[in-house]
């Protein structure tokens, strides 16, 4: 029998770092200007709603013009290698339009459609990249299903995580710091470079992967029986299994990733954090996904226990977001110590939660797969962060501050925690009808992934 490049433990490991690369690159850019909420209203004079479209903008494509759905199609009919370099290029594009709009138009009084100009051109960049972002997604979930298909599925899938959180992490320490000491555009410049370098990476990948596919005379984008059809659709949404996948995921991920675009201000307003270090704290989830993603990744591969798993995240998720709820506690040590605990829940429930996905859908229809779960995520990605700023603008403001010459509001951020609370009671409610729907139906996320 021969042996295939993904049988080589160098080989495999080695084509995860190299696409792990272009997603730490990914997720740095979209976590970058998360800390300048702040610096965004007093310099550029944006209001938190136009701060919440701004970020909800990541998914404004992916949802109504369904754009991560024709992403999975296109990336089950043309595979991994060709969607990888688009994706690429579209978040390249799609950050140097960002870059421009604050560069160039940063500040005016301009309008466009109802909007300010830059706010819109901003939004529109984040837009295209979000595009590209969430596809480049997909298609890493599918390559690591193809590289390590009956290997070690979830400890890949969690160090993939990890070294993307390395630049979630790079991005909250390091933002607020350069952008005083050069200019407010820097940080996105920096993550423009890294993007590109991101897109060479990926094309180092592909001639690996053409390699492997040589090697294999049946494989994911060469069979017949494996290819895409239409029919792949149907079967995905009529999986109850795909529901609860999907709305766990968009359940859950609604209380990590917009809440952390909103937690350095929560971090300096509530909890008194130096500004120099709220936007590394408010990362403290991405650092803890770092180190812990891989080893719950590894403890699943061997033990199983998935279901499980994205239950006890859910609960953890719930006592996080209730604790900052509380209008009377204001430590600074307490709201760290949540942020840990949030990185703890983080990592637990991804872990379990995208090899579960390759348990229940056979290999032609993951593409679909997952496009369709992130579609469905995207929808709360879009929606929570415009909730979240129209609330704080309508209903949290308490007062104004100036910091450096420049004048920004004070928010009590009491009532969207308790948005983010209810939302976490939802995600525990559906992780125990996936565990029910584990046992009706057999999909074996209980049991281990490596078989002994």
């Amino acid at each position: 029998m021969t042996t295939k490049l993904n049988d080589k433990p160098w080989a495999r490991w080695s084509a995860l770092f190299i696409v792990a690369f272009t997603m730490m690159a990914a997720y740095y850019v979209n976590d970058v200007m998360a800390p300048l909420k702040s610096m965004l209203e007093g310099e550029l004079h944006w209001t938190s709603s136009e701060f919440g479209m701004f970020t909800g903008a990541y998914s404004f494509l992916n949802v109504f013009l369904l754009m991560l759905i024709w992403g999975g199609l296109i990336l089950d009919r043309f595979g991994i290698r060709f969607t990888g370099i688009l994706a690429t290029v579209l978040m390249v594009g799609g950050t140097a339009a960002e870059y421009i709009a604050i560069t160039t138009y940063g500040g005016t009084s301009e309008m466009l459609w109802g909007y300010k100009l830059d706010v819109f051109l901003a939004s529109a960049g984040y837009s295209v990249f979000g595009v590209g972002a969430e596809v480049a997604g997909i298609t890493v979930s599918k390559i690591i299903a193809k590289w390590f298909k009956d290997k070690e599925l979830a400890l890949a899938m969690g160090v993939q995580v990890a070294l993307a959180r390395i630049g979630s992490q790079a991005a909250y320490a390091i933002a607020i710091p350069i952008a005083r000491s050069y200019n407010l555009d820097t940080p996105l410049l920096i993550g423009a470079v890294l993007l590109l370098g991101g897109l060479i990476a990926f094309i180092a990948f592909s001639i690996m992967d053409r390699k492997l596919d040589k090697q294999v005379k049946i494989s994911t984008e060469s069979s017949p029986e494996d290819k895409f059809s239409f029919k792949d659709v149907l079967a995905v949404v009529k999986n109850p299994g795909f529901w609860l996948i999907a709305l766990l995921c968009v359940l859950f991920y609604s209380c990590v990733f917009p809440f952390q675009k909103f937690a350095t201000e929560l971090m300096i307003t509530k909890y008194g954090v130096n500004e120099d270090l709220a936007g590394t704290f408010a990362g403290l989830p991405a650092l803890g996904a770092l180190f812990l993603t891989p080893v719950f990744g590894g403890m699943i591969d061997k033990k199983g226990k998935a279901a499980s798993i994205m239950m006890l995240g859910s609960t953890m998720l719930i006592f996080v977001h209730c604790i900052y709820a509380l209008p009377f506690i204001h430590s600074s040590w307490v709201a760290i110590i949540l942020m840990i605990v949030l990185g703890i829940a983080f990592s637990l429930v991804p872990s379990a939660m995208w090899p579960s996905v390759a348990k229940i859908f056979p290999v032609k229809q993951l593409g679909t797969a997952y496009a369709l779960i992130f579609f469905i995520q995207n929808i709360g990605l879009w929606g929570i962060p415009a909730l979240i700023g129209f609330i704080l603008d309508e209903y949290c403001i308490t007062g104004t501050q100036i910091t450096n010459g420049i004048t920004t509001n004070i928010y009590d951020y009491t009532l969207p925690m308790c948005v983010f609370t209810g939302i976490a009671i939802l995600s525990l409610v559906i992780s125990f009808m996936l565990k029910a729907a584990d046992k009706k139906f057999g999909y074996h996320l209980e049991e281990a992934n490596i078989k002994q």
